[in-house]
């Protein structure tokens, strides 16, 4: 497969000005693209990613704007060689972020033994211990924007003309809905316990279900791409296995693995929460806890508004690979956390779930315009990579709050999104996530089909179908067991049952 040029940015690759995409970028907060394919024909714009979050950032070959969920390593490049526009997949050098959405790792929102989270069963907010399948579908349809944000991206269809094209660009929103939807489920015992004094989760236990929720799978989609397209040496191999790839200079992501940029992302909040929620738990102790808890959780914004200045004032690209970047899009899942256990459910919120879901789409087509950033290889400017952070923010927190702060199971919102279908597909999004990226890579070294040539339906239908078989059988063998063997997985007794209605004394016989 042909190579892009060292010196240009690989569309989809996250970029210190802008959030990294694949996201997806998440995701990872960057829009995520196509991993590592050749850049598009010089008529083509050749940028347009997702966050990883998908919007989360990939790892691209070359950096670029990151945008929607997940980090490749990548290597810094000069402003005037990133890509503004859209959320990197596959970034080889940080950049915006990218539509490589962050990794759609479920988590389970109890404070049960220890901070039961889980990615890949999304527990229900409301009161109740069930999984929340709105939430599931929310997730599983991000999953599926990453991997048509990276089909549109090697098929060239996100480098065309028009509006649908420029809105494909940015699925990379998907990576900051992961982050988000992280940051809700993963923080709620911490906010239950300090606002309701109930058990907070331990440490130990919680880091241990994080990483067998986490590394199994992902160890197995890593090291079969790199067995089979890599040539790296034992420190290559090591830097991947660790989810170290952020942090080092390697250039271009190996084939298939462009969308796991950002993984790293999501790992290092998994580890910096314990520590974040202790600093906000001793910040929370002296007058209204929930309130001083929204207080401590919005220094969390500041700091990646700060990283994003720095990433354009230094010229660091690669600071767009680093959680500090991407803190908005976890805080504020956090502060959807502290919500829902403080006012449980918004009467106001539910009436109001049409009008916010719309805004939310208004925001889309905004966020879909060079207000964010250009899909070139130009290099955004400071303000279109403030603009695409508070837009994206923005359109994940319309999108989940009537989900998770208005959780009436009966609305309409609830039954599209928690059909049995949605909900299904939201259980097995992270292995979608993992796998879409290799097996669009197979499809093009098998088929030996061109990059960009607008074979859109071929490449979809054969990858859609390939990952959604792959990722059913990854999620029950590999995720399932792995979960049972973290403690995730464990039965609930039921209930004893309710003891006969006695009857009255004063009954005839």
């Amino acid at each position: 497969m042909r190579k892009p040029p060292k010196d240009k940015l690989v569309a989809g690759t996250p970029t210190p000005h802008a959030h990294p995409d694949p996201r997806p970028n998440p995701h990872p907060t960057p829009d995520t693209h196509p991993g590592p394919r050749p850049n598009p024909p010089t008529n083509q714009p050749a940028s347009g990613g997702a966050t990883p979050h998908d919007t989360e950032p990939p790892q691209p070959p070359v950096p670029t704007n990151p945008s929607a969920g997940t980090g490749t390593t990548p290597r810094a490049a000069k402003p005037t060689d990133q890509s503004a526009g859209t959320r990197p997949p596959q970034p080889s050098a940080p950049t915006n972020r990218s539509a490589g959405a962050a990794a759609p790792l479920e988590a389970t929102g109890q404070s049960v033994n220890g901070g039961g989270v889980e990615v890949g069963s999304v527990r229900g907010l409301g009161g109740g211990g069930g999984r929340d399948a709105a939430l599931d579908g929310i997730r599983g349809l991000a999953a599926l924007g990453v991997w048509l944000l990276h089909v549109g991206g090697n098929t060239g269809v996100i480098y065309r003309d028009g509006m649908f094209a420029w809105m494909t660009t940015r699925l990379g929103i998907a990576v900051p809905i992961f982050f988000l939807l992280s940051g809700l489920l993963l923080f709620r015992p911490w906010a239950k316990a300090f606002i309701e004094g109930t058990q907070a989760p331990g440490t130990p236990r919680y880091l241990w279900r994080r990483l067998l929720r986490v590394f199994p799978a992902y160890w197995l989609v890593t090291a079969l791409a790199l067995w089979a397209w890599s040539s790296l040496d034992g420190f290559g191999w090591a830097t991947w296995m660790l989810m170290l790839q952020n942090y080092t200079a390697q250039g271009q992501a190996p084939d298939g693995l462009y969308q796991m940029w950002t993984m790293p992302i999501e790992l290092a909040f998994y580890l910096a929460l314990p520590l974040i929620a202790w600093c906000l738990g001793v910040w929370a102790r002296r007058g209204n806890r929930p309130v001083r808890l929204l207080g401590g959780i919005a220094v969390l914004p500041v700091i990646s508004i700060a990283t994003v200045v720095a990433a354009h004032v230094w010229d660091q690209p690669q600071m767009a690979l680093w959680l500090p970047h991407h803190l908005i899009y976890f805080a504020a899942g956090m502060a959807m956390a502290v919500l829902s256990v403080w006012i449980k459910e918004s009467r106001a919120l539910d009436s109001l779930a049409p009008q916010l879901l719309v805004l939310a789409v208004l925001l889309y087509a905004m966020l879909s315009t060079e207000l964010a950033g250009p899909r070139t290889l130009t290099l955004p400017s400071l303000s279109q990579s403030l603009w695409r952070m508070v837009l994206e923010t923005a359109v994940a927190v319309l999108i989940v709050a009537p989900f998770a702060l208005a959780p009436r199971a009966d609305s309409l919102r609830h039954r599209v999104l928690g059909n049995p279908v949605s909900a299904y597909l939201g259980r097995i999004s992270y292995s979608v996530f993992l796998w879409h990226a290799p097996v669009i890579t197979l499809y093009y070294k098998v088929t030996d089909a061109e990059p960009f040539n607008g074979n859109f339906w071929p490449v979809a239908t054969f990858t859609l179908i390939g990952t959604l078989l792959i990722s059913a059988g990854s999620y029950h063998l590999v995720e399932e067991n792995a979960l049972r063997l973290s403690g995730l997985r464990r039965r609930v007794p039921a209930p004893p049952p309710e003891p006969p209605a006695r009857e009255p004394s004063g009954a005839a016989r």
